[in-house]
Order: structure tokens, then C-alpha cells, then sequence
């Protein structure tokens, strides 16, 4: 969440591109396809300066993004067909997938009709217990916290400690200690209550997030009815599954597939991993979304699609299409394949 590295990564992708590097690497490391990823897709966030705004793009900038790959020889197929065709080596030429994490409500009312004209399919990824209202945007919750006043307590393992919140880098300061509280301090299970605590102490409703920007069931029944749409699952709770236990971890996994078919009558068979980073997804975490019986699983690995993911299936990068790099010429240089090796540790074939 919190991005250190971004003004590196965005000199990076600027010498790529004006250096003309990125274009002359495409036919050798550009792969065979991509997994693009979404979150948000609105042109009026509700928090245009929140710190969580690099999770938004525009409906334009989507837009655009779709047309140049189109203009570029990327074919938009639904993840199943991504599947077969990664199976198949990449035949039938370079391919994309698009796919959006959290089930947001401005993926039916603002995302989707941009597909519509490109007629662009789209997998949609649920985590039931966000939309029942069980589990919260806690990264939203704590935004509010932070905004709610001018300092707040947080008890710590070592004690309280009061955090400044008077002015936006003291804002932006406290943010990310309460992000490393809940993620590193705080067990999964008792991180909604850790929360909620805070919540009240501050006059925050913690529920808010989830219901102002989240599809209800209605809703995802109504965008699952659709043509272009697929769902997939984000487990139950949008638990980190690396801290969990193994068996907590199965029933995550498993459990989603139940509370999906339950709601929709029908079985998802995709799964996004929550976070999908290394401290969040693993090997172990990977055969567990097998022995579920998920057909693919995607991560937050930054990566284009290679023959070799014919054998990883479950390990399955993306390009995330985010607002911090709200610009075409950054993702047609993420597309060449030139920063896959950049982001990892000089590996062309990126799984976990």
C-alpha cells in the first residue's frame, strides 16, 4: 500500500521508454499476453487527495489504455480463454484479460460499460464477507480514522502511543503506522476488532467503506448476469492467507467457493489472491488454491504471461493499472516486458 520505490520505478519506465528500449525488447520479452488489474474505476472518487487514491482510475484513462493495446495486437478474451490459451503456448498471437479486485460498485455502473464498447470481458473477484458486511475496507476505515482528528491513541505492544494527524505528511505518517499495526501486530482474525475499537474511539463508522462503495448481492448477481462478466473469488475475508493457519487458509479458499455458489448458483473457479504480494501469497498458499479446486489463481506479481505459466496456473502475475501510473505510454512499457525482470530480481518468468 504505502510505495517508497515509485519514483524509481516511474525514471525507470521513462528511460525504457524514451531511450526506445522498450519497444525494440517487446518481440523478445514481451510474452504472450497479460493479466490486467483493476480496482476502482470512477471519474468522482469520493476522496480524489485520500491515500488510497492510487487505487483509481479514470473511466477515460481505461478507455485509452484498451485502444492502444487493441491498436497494438492484444486480442481482449475472458480469463477462461486466457487460460486455454496460455495452456496453448500463447497461439492465436498476444492476448490480454482484464480483472478487478473488490467487487466496487463503479466496476457495474462506470467500468463496465467502457468493456462494453470493446466488448472487453471482465473477471470480477469477491470476498463474500466484504459484502455481507462482515469483514471492512479496513485500509479505507483507517484513512478515516486518520482524518478524523488531530491526534489519536493507538494502543501498541509497547505501550500507547499517540500519533499526530495536525497536517497531511503527519496524516500520511500515521497511515502507514496503523497499516504496519493491523499487518504485522495484529493477528488476521483480531484485526476487525482492533479496528472497530479504533473506529470508535474516533467517531468513525467502520462500516461505511464497504457499503458506500461495494455492490451488494443484488448487484453482483445483476454484473454476473452479464455477457462479459466472470466472477471470481478473493476468499472469505480478504484474509492475508500467509499469516493464517493452514487449515484456516483451506477454509478461506474453499469457503469463498461455497458462499459464491450459494449467492449466485454458480461456482467460481478463479481466484485472486488477497494482497498477492510475497508476504501474503507463497507456495504453500498456492497449493492450497489447487487442492481447492480453483482453475487459476492470480498475485500482485508485476509480470506478463510466458509459455512457462502453462505449469503455474496458480502463480499467475498481472499488470496492475493503477493511479499511479495513469498514463498509456507507462503501461504500453509495462506490456514490453522490459520492467518484468526490473521488478523481479531479473526474473523473466514471474510466479512466486
Amino acid at each position: 500500500m504505502f510505495d517508497g520505490g515509485e519514483a524509481i520505478r516511474k525514471l525507470a519506465l521513462n528511460v525504457a521508454r524514451y531511450s526506445g528500449l522498450a519497444p525494440l525488447a517487446r518481440p523478445f520479452v514481451g510474452g504472450i499476453g497479460a493479466i490486467l488489474m483493476l480496482h476502482r474505476v470512477t471519474a468522482t472518487p469520493e476522496k480524489p487527495l485520500g491515500i488510497n487514491r492510487h487505487l483509481n482510475i479514470a473511466p477515460d484513462f481505461l478507455d485509452a489504455v484498451i485502444a492502444d493495446m487493441k491498436a497494438g495486437g492484444y486480442a481482449f478474451v475472458s480469463l477462461d480463454e486466457a487460460i486455454e490459451r496460455i495452456r496453448a503456448g500463447g497461439a492465436g498471437g498476444q492476448f490480454a484479460t482484464i480483472t478487478a479486485d473488490d467487487a466496487y460498485r463503479d466496476n457495474l455502473h462506470e467500468a463496465l460499460p467502457v468493456l462494453e464498447k470493446h466488448g472487453a470481458p471482465l473477471t470480477i473477484y469477491v470476498a463474500p464477507a466484504m459484502i455481507d458486511g462482515t469483514a471492512d475496507l479496513w485500509w479505507d476505515v483507517i484513512d478515516d480514522v486518520v482524518n478524523a482528528g488531530d491526534s489519536l491513541t493507538l494502543d501498541m505492544p509497547g505501550g500507547e502511543v499517540v500519533l499526530d494527524c495536525s497536517t497531511p505528511a503527519r496524516r500520511y505518517e500515521a497511515h502507514r503506522r496503523l497499516h504496519d499495526h493491523l499487518t504485522v501486530d495484529v493477528a488476521e482474525e483480531d484485526q476487525r476488532a482492533v479496528l472497530h475499537r479504533l473506529a470508535a474511539s474516533c467517531g468513525v463508522d467502520p462500516g461505511a467503506p464497504a457499503r458506500n462503495t461495494l455492490m451488494d448481492w443484488n448487484e453482483i448477481g445483476q454484473v454476473a448476469a452479464h455477457p462479459l462478466v466472470t466472477i471470481g473469488a478473493h476468499t472469505v475475508n480478504h484474509y492475508n492467507l500467509k499469516r493464517l493457519s493452514e487449515d484456516r487458509a483451506r477454509l478461506e479458499l474453499t469457503g469463498a467457493i461455497d458462499l459464491i455458489e450459494d449467492r449466485l448458483g454458480k461456482r467460481p473457479i478463479h481466484l485472486a489472491y488477497p494482497y498477492g504480494y510475497a508476504t501474503a501469497v507463497g507456495c504453500r498458499e498456492v497449493r492450497l488454491a489447487c487442492e481447492a479446486g480453483y482453475v487459476s489463481a492470480v498475485t500482485t506479481r508485476h509480470g506478463v504471461l510466458r509459455p512457462e505459466h502453462a505449469g503455474h496456473l496458480h502463480a499467475l502475475p498481472r499488470i496492475s493499472v493503477n493511479g499511479r501510473y495513469q498514463s498509456v505510454a507507462h503501461i504500453r512499457t509495462m506490456l514490453s516486458g522490459i520492467t518484468t525482470p526490473l521488478a523481479n530480481r531479473g526474473k523473466m518468468l514471474v510466479t512466486v
